[in-house]
């Protein structure tokens, strides 16, 4: 890079990336595209650079005097001038690309790793491979898989402190506030279990807040560093002895993924609701401890990591297991980094981002509930978790183990092709039985937020019997619309095409796709009427009139806007596992990974809206989000059952869901993606622009699509340019195209040839673009 140089688009004469779009994906079974590095020499003092910008390739700079001391390899981070800022940026090769003479290139500030490569060299191909894959910037996925501290100068590992904090002894320890909850269990944790890290304390529900709460009271004090690497081995203990026997089927599955512990290999775990998921995955990984290896777990919410890390703790000990999620602090997240690189740490349990940190000794990577949407990333870096992390372990030589049971169907399609090994679990494990399944139409039945009269009744026939009753409706707020009864105005978003929402709270209402808020008014802006109804149930109306129908009876809701507050979810398995009657109500966050078995009846309020998206995937998450919600009923030894309402009982999805036949359901589904060529069956790429107007967003693509040749190639189909289905969002206006082909291959160059000229063109400030490949929906 010059000095004063501008950045430029890829063009004749101008490094690139050097690499050229991966061709084939995690269905393929062939090995990706990743850019080999040069070998570093003394004569050799010029590095490739990747900067966070929204530039599709990387920089040369001239190394410092060898007696400037840090890591010069590739992964290393250095601090590099960038225009007039000063970025930390990463080395992907030793080595430049020759383009011009080294005495013109600018020089790198400083090295900013000391003692070795931030990113080792198995972790930067496979952050080299998903820029290529999804036609990102090699510069912000590298900037995005870092943790924050990594980010800025002059943030380097060691600066990050990693203390075990102690409890300060006699009459030097303080009063602590009698309301104060979580600094109470701290300090007792803390007594028992003597100094503990944060990352320790954290796997218990005690965060950073707390521990700072406590040090500024003067009731702790930071004692010695934690940072010593150590054997994982050493601090794991090994199985309790209580831990459940498996039953065949789970000894043949854990049987089979460590048959090939020292290898590759993908296996697909399909196990109806609980058949005992969880209990392959710890065995599993007991083995792979036990041989002084690591174990990666991905779920897909922050709200299952309270449960999976309490039960993974109880297991292997709290100091062997460690978290990794976008709730937790810089610090933390840091913390997390250091104890699996270094090998504190055993077992790391994430949401998605997690996919990325690096393991000193990874043994297996297991992503449970591998169908889940959140796995992935809608902005920015658009990337699947679930099939990096299948690339992961083809590239460094370990087995992934994808759990679920409600398979997607590309993962199904995996194993129809011999990618994946399938393995079964057919039945609930110990005394649990499916629950009994009862569909009623309420059509012409009058509802009470929701609720038909027979529901109710079998509610209060299951508190009185001691059980638990979970009702879930998948729409928070109070009320989707806001409407007036004599001239039909309804409250509507300025900024987005949807209605706002109703919430309880000041009266307020929202839209939930753009955040906007305003107050209720109190009589119509267009007629002046008082007649304002709210029509329609979202979990705060379910809520209330459970309340009123049930006094004596706790209610419980569970969504977005009530679990904001830090520890909701620790606090909520804690009161569900004293068994005590009571209703939860909940949007989908109650559907995956809980295990309450309490539960002796699950409610589906409203299963019609999933059966009526515009969305070709709409049916296939609408059926796999039943049968997740319905297997939390009867997990325990009293039995359950589920109540489904309904508005179409004749619909062909709902004979198989009702009749635990998810493979029967997936098949059909399977049936009608082949006859329509859809995924899993072809590939799709979106390409989507947001501006001022339609016309411009409609306009710069429809430029795109022709100069790239996109619609040229027979084997590949072009939807669109097209107005989004929501078209307008946040007051910008959106379009996509969409690219489909049965040849992925195809598809992949189409789509970099697409990149290519869109840089090429002046920015636009007034104007944003996103490549998304494999999306999860078209909205």
């Amino acid at each position: 890079m010059t000095p004063r140089r501008k950045p430029r688009p890829p063009g004749p004469g101008s490094h690139c990336t050097g690499r050229t779009p991966a061709t084939e994906t995690v269905e393929s079974g062939s090995e990706p595209a990743v850019h080999g590095d040069s070998a570093a020499s003394p004569a050799n003092q010029v590095v490739r650079v990747a900067v966070p910008a929204p530039l599709r390739r990387t920089f040369d700079y001239r190394l410092p005097a060898p007696d400037r001391s840090g890591c010069r390899e590739p992964g290393a981070r250095v601090i590099v001038p960038f225009g007039r800022r000063r970025l930390v940026g990463v080395i992907t090769a030793v080595g430049g690309s020759g383009d011009l003479d080294e005495d013109r290139l600018r020089t790198v500030f400083a090295l900013a790793d000391a003692h070795g490569p931030s990113l080792p060299r198995s972790l930067l191909d496979l952050c080299l491979w998903a820029a290529d894959y999804y036609h990102a910037p090699i510069g912000e996925v590298l900037h995005a898989v870092l943790p924050p501290p990594l980010r800025k100068p002059p943030a380097t590992a060691s600066q990050v402190r990693n203390p075990r904090w102690q409890l300060v002894a006699g009459d030097d320890a303080p009063e602590i506030p009698s309301r104060a909850h979580r600094q109470h269990e701290a300090l007792r944790l803390l007594r028992e279990k003597g100094p503990l890290t944060t990352a320790e304390l954290a796997v218990m529900g005690i965060s950073a807040t707390v521990l700072r709460g406590l040090r500024e009271r003067g009731a702790i004090v930071p004692g010695e560093s934690a940072d010593t690497p150590a054997d994982p081995v050493a601090a794991t203990p090994p199985p309790s002895g209580d831990a459940p026997a498996p039953n065949a089927a789970q000894q043949a599955a854990i049987r089979a993924v460590l048959a090939a512990t020292h290898e590759f290999g993908c296996f697909l775990l399909d196990g109806v609701t609980g058949s005992g998921k969880t209990e392959v995955y710890l065995r599993i990984i007991a083995e792979v401890i036990a041989a002084g290896r690591q174990a990666l777990v991905l779920v897909p919410e922050i709200s299952l990591t309270p449960q999976t890390v309490s039960r993974f703790a109880d297991r292997f000990g709290p100091g062997a297991v460690t978290v990794m999620h976008s709730g937790l602090s810089a610090g933390e997240r840091m913390n997390a980094w250091n104890g699996l690189s270094g090998g504190t740490a055993s077992v790391l349990i994430g949401t998605r981002s997690a996919v990325f940190t690096p393991m000193r000794n990874p043994g297996v990577l297991i992503v449970d509930e591998e169908h889940d949407s959140s796995f992935k990333q809608q902005d920015g870096f658009r990337y699947s978790a679930r099939d990096v992390a299948v690339i992961r372990g083809k590239l460094e030589g370990f087995p992934v183990l994808l759990g679920s049971a409600t398979p997607s169907l590309e993962s199904l399609h995996n194993v129809s092709r011999g990618r994946y090994t399938h393995l079964i679990l057919p039945e609930r494990a110990g005394p649990a039985s499916h629950p009994v399944a009862h569909l009623e139409d309420v059509r012409g039945m009058g509802l009470n937020a929701g609720l038909s009269p027979p529901l109710i009744t079998r509610i209060r026939a299951n508190l009185a019997a001691g059980g638990q009753v979970l009702v879930f409706i998948n729409r928070r707020g109070y009320a989707p619309v806001l409407m007036c009864h004599e001239c039909g105005w309804t409250a509507d978003c300025d900024g987005c095409n949807t209605r706002m929402t109703l919430h309880r709270a000041n009266s307020a209402l929202r839209c939930h796709h753009c955040g906007g808020t305003a107050r209720a008014p109190r009589t119509c802006p267009a007629c002046a009427s008082a007649a304002l109804l709210p029509l329609g149930a979202g979990t705060q109306r379910t809520e209330q009139a459970l309340t009123e129908l049930f006094p004596g009876t706790p209610v419980i809701r569970i969504d977005r806007d009530s679990t904001r507050r830090r520890g909701v979810h620790d606090e909520l398995s804690e009161f569900m596992q004293t068994g005590q009657p009571c209703i939860l109500v909940g949007t989908q966050m109650l559907a995956k990974g809980h295990h309450f078995p309490g539960v002796t009846l699950v409610a589906i309020l409203d299963a019609d809206t999933g059966f009526m998206s515009s969305d070709f995937r709409g049916l296939e998450k609408t059926g796999q989000l039943i049968c997740q919600v319905a297997g939390r009923a009867g997990r325990g030894s009293g039995g359950g059952e589920v109540f489904l309402q309904t508005c179409q009982p004749g619909h062909p999805a709902l004979a198989p869901l009702l009749a635990w036949d998810y493979a029967g359901f997936a098949r059909a589904l399977m049936e009608e993606r082949e006859a329509a060529r859809l995924p899993p069956f072809a590939s799709l790429c979106v390409f989507r622009a947001e501006a001022a107007s339609t016309d411009q967003a409609m306009a710069f693509l429809s430029a795109a699509a022709g100069t790239a040749g996109a619609g040229n190639d027979p084997e590949v189909e072009l939807w669109g340019p097209m107005p989004s289905p929501m078209e307008k969002r946040a007051g910008r206006y959106r379009a996509q195209f969409v690219l489909c082909s049965c040849n992925r291959p195809r598809i992949q160059r189409l789509a970099a040839a697409v990149c290519r000229t869109i840089e090429a063109q002046p920015a636009r400030r007034d104007l944003r673009w996103s490549v998304d490949i494999d999306p999860v929906d078209l909205y």
